[in-house]
């Protein structure tokens, strides 16, 4: 399960459990209350910080859990619903976020990443990728909305019409992840990242991005619906 820790005044938060390496870090209800439990206690701290997210091994995450959801189906709406709730409330944190890719970054994990004020990438491994397409599946319109937001019209096409994958130099040529570096390099370099933005922190931050990005976050707090339909229609 996610956990946090700090860096100085930093905090990390881990997508996966401690010592747990290669970690899918996929998405299930348990995960989405545990990481929300987490963003609390960055809520709750006082003073200049900022947030980083990040895994250990060869995944960041690789978005819902597939055999989670296809044991659930008939959830799948409410499920997607809570989903777009946690890209929402990221999306407008009062804390600055960066997000640190190490590895392969799919779906809902892609997304997720979107959400976050910057992202860096591993450069020599790993893929950005927004697969539904390749399954049959779509997405719900307010996650067509976001991604629409948080990249240019032409990315987001990318993204969401070709399903393809994006290395680390090729995720900073879409515009999906703001540099791509060494593995050594990676934290590091979100940590100076962060440390740049940590006095951002506070009402005026969260203003700021409420307002930015209001058409969008109205359209994540719809509750999703037909998701349950199209997750049939792609198993057949």
């Amino acid at each position: 399960m996610p956990h946090l820790t700090m860096v100085d005044n930093i905090f990390v938060l881990y997508l996966g459990s401690p010592g747990v390496e290669n970690s899918e870090n996929a998405f299930t209800p348990d995960w989405l209350a545990e990481v929300h439990d987490l963003l609390d206690q960055v809520d709750a701290a006082e003073g200049p910080t900022a947030l980083i997210t990040t895994a250990t091994g060869k995944y960041y995450s690789t978005g819902l859990d597939t055999g989670w959801v296809m044991a659930h189906l008939d959830q799948l709406d409410a499920f997607t619903t809570a989903v777009q709730l946690l890209f929402a409330r990221m999306l407008e944190l009062a804390t600055p976020t960066v997000a640190a890719l190490p590895g392969h970054t799919f779906g809902g994990g892609a997304l997720f990443s979107l959400a976050h004020d910057h992202a860096l990438m591993r450069a020599d491994r790993g893929y950005f990728c927004m697969p539904g397409v390749n399954i049959g599946a779509s997405y719900a319109p307010g996650t067509i909305d976001f991604v629409a937001d948080r990249t240019t019209p032409r990315a987001a096409h990318e993204l969401l019409v070709g399903g393809l994958r994006y290395g680390g130099p090729q995720a900073v040529e879409l515009g999906v992840v703001d540099e791509a570096v060494s593995l050594d390099d990676l934290m590091p370099r979100a940590l100076e990242r962060a440390r740049l933005v940590q006095n951002t922190r506070g009402r005026a931050l969260q203003e700021i991005k409420t307002k930015l990005h209001a058409a969008t976050l109205e359209r994540l707090r719809e509750p999703a619906v037909g998701v349950n339909d199209q997750a049939v229609v792609s198993d057949r």
